[in-house]
């Protein structure tokens, strides 16, 4: 796939999840959206998962806390997503190696994360 062709489809991504969390999305009759492969309905489930999980947050008035808190179900999220693919048995070479990058990077990040947590969870 050319670097054009993998950046439409990471903006075709990008856009979904946006719309996917738009009040409008919300209200819409799902029941028209057409079958959802496998994948896509696991898209659709971790990103229920992460806004159930973030409207859930306990926030604490704390900048910095509250970041970090959030961003852990968000970066959950996107490790769902990437499996999801990484699992829908589709293989392209780029979307694959995307994936995989994102699993890596964003459980890194939650590691972090939970780590600066315990660390600053008295300030």
């Amino acid at each position: 796939m050319s670097t054009a062709k993998t950046r439409a489809a990471v903006l075709a991504l990008v856009t979904s999840f946006a719309l996917f969390h738009s009040p409008a999305f919300a209200q819409m009759d799902h029941s028209k959206m057409g079958e959802m492969s496998p994948a896509s309905t696991a898209y659709m489930q971790a990103m229920t998962k992460m806004d159930t999980d973030m409207k859930a947050m306990q926030m604490t008035g704390k900048p910095g806390a509250d970041f970090a808190l959030m961003m852990i179900p968000h970066h959950q999220s996107a490790i769902d997503m990437a499996k999801a693919y990484l699992e829908s048995g589709e293989n392209d070479p780029e979307l694959t190696k995307l994936s995989r990058d994102i699993i890596a990077a964003q459980e890194k990040e939650i590691a972090f994360l939970k780590g600066w947590l315990e660390k600053n969870a008295g300030k």
